[in-house]
């Protein structure tokens, strides 16, 4: 437009452009969301977490949130390129299961450090990180002489360190978990706290702004590890805490309006969770009628799913849905598989296509052909169907590819509107509560987008297993609420196993199938722990179960955290 201003059809042409431009904007929109940063870190200071594989990593990108700064993760072996894309004002190297003195072991980019030195970008590297930072500065690593370090452990501090400048005690109690150790540092490096072994547990050479911490202070266990590192982000690296959700609601509505033009069209995907309502309640707020929801009968839904979901979208969210049946299309694609991949991915697939039934409905109403389409997306997500770095190889495997992300088809034919595909679920809850949502749909337990066919092992419309599924759950959820454990719990849900017991019902020798427990506490769904159930819940809960669902004859409790396992199943 700058350019033909001095033509003399200027006002035509750039009439004419408007629709290009636009295109252009929500292209270059989705393809940033891709990578998992959207416009925030234009918006705001960021706090670059690079991934090199630990179970922790995610945490740590919580932690900074907590602090009320944005924080968005790239996995370890992002170029540098990638890293400066985003203008990060700290960057932080996680831990990782590599030795760093193994050929291939992952690390940061050439050219790196010499380019946070003439930026004054502060770095941070935890557990594997703080080894690297040694390794690639000219410090040596060796394995541990005693083994290594794990779990809860005290450390000694030394004088007058920046690190340890808000502590007042001589020593901490920390969280190790490490086999390698730096027993020689880089020049310019200072040794500021040891374990009682011996072993250096933290660095720090102030006048490059590079720090390191062998422990993990973004755990629990870690005593003050939350003032560590806002100590770090705030008091060292100068960070200042501009993100809350305020903000974002008011950026993500601008970014909205300029995205979808004034005469456009927008499809939202309601699943009936807080993600997506909560993003339709955004959107609706941003441009009005011109949002469609849409809610699917997937034929994967729970215990009267159907009318509880619709009733509240009605009577008290106020917003446009339209319910549609394709419980029977579903099924029959479902039919026969297995695999949990491909399970998910037929069901994004599948998804897709009503979605475009939909809109070709719609244009014939309206008259205009809808571009655009909403989905609940969360970061999470994004996480898990694309991981970083991770053990024992250079890029680990998939965990799952979720329905809205991995499992999206290639021609999707959508523009997608992500407004929450940056946020964790806790911060999605207070964009509710800022846009009015019920709080008791807010407090609403996840539930997966594919539904039941990720509670389902195996193939899901083989015999009834989706009716039994759905009347054990009902059972479960009840006696939680009935117990007044709902709000203690971040998710829980039964679980359909492929397996049958022997058992004695009615003096009769039964051989049915085992229903799986499983009920979890988190704050965002990327770690999590095991509810801890009482013998008398577990017992009574069982006996109604057995009791009034027939074809289950035996209840186990999952007692798996998150990690090793996933929260779901599949």
């Amino acid at each position: 437009q700058r350019l033909i201003t001095g033509h003399p059809r200027t006002k035509a042409c750039i009439q004419r452009l408007q629709p290009v431009v636009r295109r252009a904007r929500c292209t270059c929109a989705a393809m940033t969301g891709a990578n998992g940063v959207q416009g925030s870190a234009a918006d705001h200071q960021t706090v670059l977490v690079l991934d090199y594989g630990s179970q922790y990593t995610q945490l740590i990108a919580r932690r900074v949130r907590e602090i009320g700064m944005f924080s968005v993760m790239f996995p370890g072996d992002a170029s540098l390129d990638r890293i400066k894309s985003v203008s990060p004002k700290v960057v932080i190297l996680s831990g990782g299961p590599n030795s760093v003195h193994v050929e291939g072991s992952p690390r940061v980019p050439d050219g790196f450090f010499d380019w946070a030195d003439q930026n004054h970008i502060a770095v941070l590297g935890i557990c594997y990180g703080m080894q690297m930072i040694t390794h690639l500065l000219g410090g040596e690593v060796q394995p541990a002489v005693h083994g290594g370090e794990y779990g809860r452990m005290p450390i000694d501090i030394a004088p007058n360190s920046r690190l340890f400048s808000h502590h007042h005690g001589k020593s901490v109690n920390v969280w190790m978990s490490h086999g390698d150790e730096a027993v020689k540092l880089p020049e310019g490096f200072t040794a500021v706290a040891k374990s009682h072994q011996g072993a250096i547990v933290a660095i720090e050479n102030p006048a490059r702004a590079i720090y390191g911490f062998q422990y993990h202070p973004e755990v629990a266990h870690t005593e003050g590890g939350m003032d560590m590192i806002k100590h770090f982000l705030m008091d060292i690296a100068g960070v200042k805490p501009d993100w809350t959700m305020d903000q974002v609601v008011e950026e993500q509505l601008n970014k909205i309006k300029s995205m979808v033009g004034p005469e456009d069209h927008v499809i939202c995907a309601l699943s009936g969770g807080v993600d997506s309502t909560v993003a339709a309640t955004l959107v609706h707020k941003a441009i009005g009628d011109r949002l469609h929801c849409v809610f699917v009968d997937n034929g994967l839904l729970r215990y009267k799913e159907q009318e509880r979901v619709m009733d509240t979208f009605n009577n008290h969210l106020h917003l446009p849905v339209t319910c549609i049946d394709h419980s029977a299309k579903m099924l029959a694609r479902l039919a026969g598989l297995s695999d949990p991949e491909a399970k998910r991915k037929a069901i994004g697939a599948e998804f897709i296509e009503v979605f475009k039934d939909f809109r070709d409905d719609l244009e014939r109403r309206i008259g205009q052909r809808p571009k655009y389409l909403v989905q609940g997306t969360l970061y999470p997500d994004v996480i898990e169907s694309c991981p970083p770095p991770g053990s024992g190889q250079k890029h680990s495997h998939t965990i799952k590819s979720h329905h809205n992300v991995g499992g999206l088809p290639k021609d999707l034919q959508f523009t997608l509107i992500e407004p929450f595909r940056e946020l964790f679920k806790d911060e999605v809850r207070q964009v509710g509560r800022l846009l009015g949502v019920p709080e008791q749909f807010i407090k609403r337990h996840p539930f997966p987008g594919p539904g039941l066919a990720v509670r389902v092992l195996g193939d899901v419309t083989e015999g009834n297993k989706l009716d039994v599924l759905r009347e054990a759950d009902e059972i479960f959820i009840n006696t939680i609420r009935e117990y007044g454990l709902y709000d203690e719990i971040w998710q829980a849900f039964a679980v359909f196993l492929p397996i049958r017991s022997v058992g004695v019902q009615g003096d009769q020798r039964t051989h049915n199938y085992v229903l799986a427990l499983r009920a979890v506490t988190s704050s965002d769904g990327m770690t999590a722990d095991w509810y801890s159930f009482t013998p008398a819940f577990l017992r009574d809960v069982s006996t109604r179960i057995c009791n009034k669902v027939r074809s289950i004859n035996r209840v186990v409790y999952d007692i798996t955290s998150k990690p090793p396992g996933t929260i779901e199943w599949e």
